[in-house]
């Protein structure tokens, strides 16, 4: 099996059914789909896409995906930062992203269409060290082709080279000092003791092996395609300086791997096991150090049959596991002291007690927007006062521990356009996404200006001028201010309405406005 298949053969792996029965649901209930949920800002600079699957934070700033854009705590407003050339005018997209003072390292891919299919393609890194001043481009780090070995305790491995950047795209990146790490799929664990000058390959042990030492003998062929332990996914350095190096054939723990030669480091491997301080599956896609207690957590995929999903952490680096969520697909951790954050395919986890319970936000609304209860929550970051949440509708904050959100989505104001197109024309009412469908978008958006202030009533109407749905307030809405309303798709019975054109009229008092949206099940 390729690589490229095997990938995709583990992403449709499926989840396990089971759930701890610690967790507590808040907030699971479905949002009304048809209402005028509230008051919006229209913002000329937001983010630019909804999915937001990578994010960095340190102290008030935070950094997202995929243009790698920035915001700080208390403003409304995101920004580019000048000379990032790759992704501001380039393919690049953000994959990953390691920050500390003034100092950022963001890994950049994109995907690779040119052969027919989307193929995950690596492309470089960015950095700055002069708080994003000045950007430096490095290019992806691949291996000469005649690299068919590679020297590790005074000894030739058998190595394949990689020498394409398909399938090796820096799902994750960290750094320390000028030590750069990254994990790179096919290209595994790659490090720079230069801060990108010059790069090395580093050897894994693999899938047969629990450890790796110079000072012995070893038979065996370093090529990916063959063992899952050497295809890199995420990478840790803790607070005593261990590396940690995750792939889906489990993790691998170095003391020695920041300074010793490459030919030179030792590891230890650690899999999941049906032992209850095991891991759940091979498959890490994320490693956190709590910096409360440096506890080290990850996520756990399955990577082949019998493992399960979830979270698990270890105190002791790595000889023993607690295992939380068993059952879900989690992408991402964040920590504020003993209060741990999940985010996953079914919505948003909060342990309050260092893992001991939890609570389940499946559907995060705020005052005045929600995010779709289908989205997956993809990603975390915690400033110094807000958590953020990257979803695939949207980016949430809270700065109360998840009781009450903001909600950051693509704008596009009523007056002008946005940092993408500054020049949009002026307009009095807009729905989005148009043409609507109710099975891809799950629900459509209506974003409108109240020239005068009362109660306002969006009533939908088919072809034929026969009332389809009202939406109403319970509030009301003040002259010049900007709101929002959703729609799912259906009418007042809760049917699915037909194909074809649907129109709209906005009212408030006497004023009205009106328009059409196109729906194609």
């Amino acid at each position: 099996m390729t690589v490229r298949n095997k990938l995709y053969s583990i992403m449709r792996t499926a989840l396990s059914a089971s759930l701890l029965a610690s967790i507590v649901l808040i907030g699971t209930s479905r949002v009304s789909n048809a209402q005028i949920s509230g008051e919006v800002i229209d913002r000329f600079s937001s983010i630019t896409q909804n999915s937001i699957s990578n994010m960095g934070a340190l102290g008030d700033t935070l950094w997202t995906g995929p243009l790698l854009y920035y915001t700080l705590e208390g403003t409304v407003n995101f920004f580019a930062p000048d000379g990032a050339d790759s992704v501001l005018n380039g393919r690049g997209r953000l994959f990953s992203i390691s920050v500390s003072p003034d100092t950022v390292v963001a890994g950049l891919g994109y995907n690779d269409d040119s052969a027919g299919e989307s193929v995950q393609t690596g492309l470089g890194f960015h950095t700055t060290t002069d708080g994003a001043i000045s950007w430096n481009f490095i290019p992806l780090p691949l291996d000469d082709p005649d690299s068919t070995t590679i020297l590790y305790g005074g000894r030739l491995i058998q190595t394949v080279p990689i020498i394409v950047p398909q399938q090796s795209p820096p799902f994750d990146v960290t750094f320390s000092g000028s030590t750069i790490f990254s994990a790179s799929w096919a290209s595994g664990i790659r490090r720079s003791r230069d801060f990108g000058e010059n790069w090395e390959r580093i050897l894994l042990p693999p899938a047969t092996l629990r450890e790796l030492r110079p000072n012995r003998s070893y038979d065996f062929v370093f090529d990916p395609r063959l063992d899952n332990n050497f295809l890199g996914f995420s990478v840790l350095v803790d607070r005593d300086g261990y590396v940690w190096a995750g792939t889906a054939g489990g993790i691998n723990i170095s003391r020695d791997a920041l300074t010793a030669p490459a030919d030179s480091i030792s590891w230890s491997r650690v899999w999941a096991g049906p032992d209850i301080d095991r891991m759940l599956g091979n498959w890490v896609i994320k490693m956190r150090e709590n910096p409360y207690d440096g506890r080290v957590w990850m996520t756990n995929w399955i990577a082949s049959q019998g493992e399960r999903q979830g979270v698990v952490s270890t105190a002791d680096k790595g000889i023993t596991f607690a295992r939380y969520l068993e059952g879900e697909r989690i992408y991402d951790l964040a920590f504020d002291g003993e209060t741990i954050y999940a985010s996953g395919d079914n919505g948003l986890f909060i342990s309050r007690n260092n893992g001991l319970t939890w609570e389940q936000i499946g559907q995060i609304r705020s005052n005045n927007a929600i995010i779709k209860h289908s989205a997956n929550y993809l990603s975390l970051a915690h400033t110094t006062e807000r958590l953020w949440v990257g979803t695939t509708d949207g980016l949430a904050s809270t700065n109360d521990k998840g009781l009450t959100w903001n909600i950051t989505r693509v704008e596009y104001p009523l007056r002008g356009g946005n940092q993408l197109v500054p020049d949009g024309r002026d307009v009095s009412a807009y729905a989005y996404p148009n043409p609507f469908s109710p099975a891809i978008h799950e629900i459509v958006r209506f974003r409108f200006e109240a020239t005068v202030t009362g109660m306002a009533t969006i009533r939908l109407y088919d072809f034929g001028m026969n009332l389809i749905r009202e939406l109403e307030t319970d509030f009301q809405v003040i002259t010049g201010r900007k709101y929002e309303a959703v729609w799912d798709g259906t009418d007042s019975s809760g049917r699915k309405v037909s194909n074809g054109a649907v129109f709209y009229r906005i009212s408030v008092g006497d004023d009205h406005t009106t328009g059409k949206i196109l729906v194609l099940e």
